[in-house]
């Protein structure tokens, strides 16, 4: 049984990349199952999705404990250990990082003993619409396995995307075509994985939590100002950036949209940004007028902000 799982941030296209992957194996005479996990996060909260796929019936439930194929569309997800990127991992998982940062330094990074690829992410250059796209990455991990072809992967693009209408069917197929044809010296690599037994099984470190009365847990969820604890900045992927040569100082309107309330606005009457909690939603730019705010992809904005300490 193919075993996979891939994960990056909301608005990245992993619920996408499972279903077009899912399809994919489909088409090609596997049982299927694609889901995607995630709470109530908005977009840029690291999420996952899980791919199962197997000629035989396939018994299993749930999560992913042991993937033979890892897929990171957000390399800054490595490092946070709520993503849970490498949970489960073992030497025969084969983990694929979307970055710039070549394999081999990822691989002595993480110490893994396993096979580490990396793949530039789509649309690197071009404005962050198309920087993420769950297309690119269902296509390595087709390539990945040697168990779908090019011709199936086509069709379960065109099948899960029509809706979205044709200009992003034909980006999502280029995207996945292209990065299809860059793995193919690793084509097969990622192996079945064979059944787990029921004997041994170890089960998840699950979090048992005790019924209290509503009287002792309720003022836990429902007390004041505790969201500001809560740094919600790690979940952006693109910077709303303000220009204020062209800023009107129109800031009711920032200002109010905003659905964080992230955006305040000083004693000139300029608006200012809380990054710490400004999700990257950037509504804030499609609202602004004068077109002074503009997007800016997060590593990008870091890179300067590093080069200027």
């Amino acid at each position: 049984m193919y075993r996979i799982r891939f994960h990056g941030r909301g608005g990245q296209g992993m619920k996408t990349a499972s279903r077009i992957l899912g399809t994919a194996f489909f088409l090609e005479g596997f049982e299927v199952q694609d889901a995607p996990r995630y709470g109530a996060e908005r977009r840029g909260a690291p999420i996952f999705a899980y791919v199962r796929a197997s000629k035989e019936a396939i018994n299993e439930r749930g999560i992913i404990k042991e993937p033979g194929l890892v897929i990171v569309a957000d390399d800054t997800l490595v490092a946070m250990p709520a993503a849970g990127v490498l949970q489960g991992v073992t030497e025969d998982t084969v983990i694929l990082i979307v970055s710039v940062i070549e394999a081999e330094l990822w691989k002595d990074r993480l110490n893994f003993p396993g096979r580490v690829l990396t793949v530039i992410p789509p649309g690197e250059g071009q404005s962050h619409e198309r920087a993420f796209t769950g297309g690119a990455i269902a296509g390595a991990a087709a390539r990945l396995t040697g168990a779908v072809s090019k011709a199936s992967l086509e069709e379960a693009i065109r099948e899960e995307l029509i809706p979205l209408g044709t200009k992003v069917v034909e980006e999502n197929l280029e995207d996945a075509l292209s990065v299809y044809e860059f793995m193919a010296e690793h084509e097969g690599c990622v192996a079945p994985g064979t059944a787990i037994a029921v004997e041994g099984f170890t089960p998840p470190n699950w979090v048992e939590l005790p019924f209290e009365d509503a009287r002792l847990s309720s003022p836990a969820i429902h007390a004041e100002a505790t969201s500001e604890q809560i740094k919600t900045g790690l979940w952006r992927t693109v910077r709303p950036v303000i220009d204020y040569e062209l800023c009107n100082r129109c800031s009711w309107l920032c200002s109010t949209f905003c659905p964080e309330s992230a955006i305040s606005v000083n004693e000139d009457g300029f608006p200012e940004i809380d990054y710490e909690h400004c999700k990257g939603c950037m509504i804030c730019m499609t609202q602004c007028p004068p077109h002074a705010i503009s997007g800016v992809l997060e590593r990008e904005a870091k890179g300067g902000e590093d080069n200027e300490t």
